[in-house]
């Protein structure tokens, strides 16, 4: 019976964390940044001047987000870690 039941409920349970959603934001991020350069680079004849510029800022600008995003969860876990020390 139990068996049953799970596979007509299966575990919905998202992770926010996961390295797939995040694969895709930077896919999706370094696109858009890459497309907005070609097309600027496309409409005003300086190909691929832009393009590499904003490839470059897009990389850049996810670096850091990572980074900063990195320290924040190992701040997070260091807490955890000193609290269920203390109980």
């Amino acid at each position: 019976m139990k068996l049953r039941d799970s596979l007509l409920r299966p575990n919905l349970k998202v992770d926010n964390n996961d390295a797939l959603g995040r694969g895709m934001e930077w896919a999706f991020t370094f696109l858009v940044f890459a497309g907005l350069g070609f097309l600027l680079d496309w409409y005003l004849g300086l190909l691929p001047v832009l393009t590499i510029v904003f490839a470059v800022v897009g990389a850049v600008g996810l670096f850091v987000r990572a980074k900063y995003r990195y320290e924040i969860e190992m701040a997070r876990h260091e807490r955890e870690r000193r609290e269920g020390r203390a109980r």
